[in-house]
């Protein structure tokens, strides 16, 4: 019996090394996982080639400022790899140079069109109160990004964090296959 529970282990721990060299090797070629529900949930290949524009999902790094320490302590992000300790974040954009941006209570307007699912909320889900980016009339610069959900009401976004430079951006991201 100690014989078989052994050889089930070295099994079980092949496979598992395996699975992880697998995974390593799938990020190091592009290969990224989105878990939230900032961007459909599923699996996304990084496309440095493509053109970062209105409508692209895209991997940054948040900026090293004060909105994204407290979404890092209160778990809104998570630790990572990027200056300030950030993990990455996947956005779609969704105004860039020129467009005009307007943020209130009933969400967030580009070139004067409400965005879906954009309204602030004034809390979070633990009662704590959330930042806001406040733009009654924001024209985009040349370098400058809104990043957003265009699906979830509850993301942390360009809503409350503003807009972000384009040097924060990583990579564009392609759908493989979501669900």
């Amino acid at each position: 019996m100690k014989q078989l529970f052994k050889k089930i282990s070295v099994g079980v721990a092949l496979a598992g090394a395996a699975g992880l060299t697998g995974a390593a090797l799938a990020y190091s070629v592009g290969a990224r996982i989105n878990t939230t529900r900032s961007i459909p949930v599923g699996l996304y290949w990084t496309s440095p080639s493509l053109a970062v524009e209105k409508g692209a999902y895209v991997l940054f790094c948040p900026p090293h400022l004060q909105v994204f320490n407290e979404a890092r302590e209160r778990g809104y992000i998570g630790a990572g790899f990027c200056a300030g300790g950030y993990g990455y974040l996947m956005k779609r954009v969704l105004a860039a140079k020129g467009d005009d941006v307007a943020v209130s209570a009933d969400g967030v307007r580009v070139n004067g069109v409400l965005l879906p699912f954009s309204a602030p909320k004034a809390v979070d889900a633990g009662g704590r109160p959330l930042p806001r980016f406040h733009a009654t009339r924001y024209i985009l610069g040349a370098a400058e990004l809104l990043l957003m959900s265009d699906m979830s009401g509850t993301s942390f976004d360009g809503r409350y964090f503003g807009p972000i430079n384009r040097s924060q951006i990583v990579t564009v991201v392609s759908p493989v296959i979501t669900w």
